[in-house]
């Protein structure tokens, strides 16, 4: 008898438990698009409940109709009918850009930011003098600083970098000395990037993370000596695929099995940051918005991971990297590309799989949880 009803208890237990991990799987994903705003930054997340973060808003001057209007696409493919939290990682005009034009056509509700700009410019410094304040007078204006959370329901989004300070407190799971720290090596940057708001986002078991233009020697005071973030599953942004940001000390200890790259024709796929993505203990595949001249045949990736590529094709892959261009006017501007913009899009489940998908081409893969 006690046997019988040990079977029945494991029975039902064992029922009990599958309908948990059917809920758990049913339940609606949380989804970040990755837009493309031609090596800008556009990265929207919308959580089960309907809730949006969009963390930059592409670039100013001429394009930021064009990139406003991407945008667009995606909040209309999310069926969203508003911006709750609008997150401006630092104030260069490739992450602020759009924001105007687009709180024309979209109502944003809070505005998120790291203070002032500590890089000046005349178009940024009047933007933030004249334009911004009138843009959040009628919502919510939140400057953050490390170690706050931006309240989205069902996702918990920690603010990990901001203003040149990072968390001096380990997230949970995380505190384990980092061996890439001895071998450490600083980069030169410029003001601004430094400033980044970085954002930790969890959603059940599923990891991410952006940190804007985040340089090499803010990654060090975050992750050395010990590792404060622990392991991600995503990483987004990755500064452009620059080598001014994407240090081992980042990159290694995090162990990201994706990453998401918002680069451009001409900006980021740098071969050096190529080398240290693919070293990266567990890493699995990297996923870019634009085919790069930077990376040439040995550092670009399979075509089905790229979401937008030339107008005009090329009629060979390029063996050697190209040089980046000299900043400056004289630079010669990066090949067109006017047509349809393509985003990758991330599905998370609870359980910590997810999938990424290539708009361009209908590819996707799944990834399961971690072990």
């Amino acid at each position: 008898m006690r046997f019988r009803n040990f079977m029945c208890f494991m029975f039902f237990a064992a029922v009990a438990i599958g309908v948990l991990q059917a809920q758990t799987r049913s339940g609606k994903p949380m989804e970040i698009y990755v837009i493309d705003v031609e090596g800008g930054n556009a990265t929207l997340l919308v959580s089960p409940s309907g809730e949006s973060l969009l963390i930059d808003t592409g670039n100013a001057g001429m394009a930021a109709v064009r990139d406003a209007g991407r945008i667009m696409v995606a909040v209309k493919d999310a069926k969203l009918q508003q911006i709750d939290h609008l997150v401006t990682t630092h104030w260069h005009g490739d992450h602020f850009g759009g924001m105007e034009e687009l709180a024309r056509q979209i109502p944003i509700r809070e505005f998120i930011d790291h203070g002032a700009n500590v890089q000046p410019a005349p178009a940024t410094d009047a933007f933030l003098k004249d334009i911004y304040p009138k843009l959040h007078s009628q919502a919510k204006h939140t400057v953050v600083k490390p170690g706050d959370k931006i309240a989205v329901s069902g996702v918990d989004v920690r603010i990990v970098t901001s203003a040149g300070d990072t968390i001096k407190t380990a997230l949970p799971g995380a505190g384990k000395p980092n061996p890439d720290c001895a071998n450490f090596k600083s980069g030169e940057n410029n003001a601004e990037d430094p400033q980044s708001v970085g954002s930790h986002i969890t959603f059940g078991k599923f990891r991410a993370l952006h940190l804007g233009d985040l340089t090499m020697n803010k990654e060090f005071e975050l992750m050395c000596p010990n590792n404060r973030l622990g392991t991600v599953d995503v990483l987004l942004g990755l500064h452009h695929g620059q080598p001014s940001s994407n240090s081992p000390v980042l990159i290694h200890a995090i162990q990201p099995r994706v990453a998401i790259m918002n680069n451009g024709i001409r900006k980021g796929g740098d071969p050096a940051v190529m080398k240290v993505i693919y070293t990266s203990p567990g890493f699995e595949n990297l996923w870019q918005l634009h085919f790069s001249q930077l990376s040439g045949q040995e550092y670009t990736v399979p075509g089905i991971f790229i979401a937008n590529t030339l107008d005009e094709e090329l009629s060979a892959m390029p063996v050697a990297p190209m040089p980046p261009p000299q900043p400056g006017a004289a630079a010669a501007a990066p090949p067109a590309h006017n047509g349809t913009a393509y985003w990758i899009k991330v599905s998370a489940e609870q359980d910590g799989s997810f999938t990424v998908s290539n708009s361009r081409n209908g590819f996707s893969k799944k990834y399961e949880s971690r072990k």
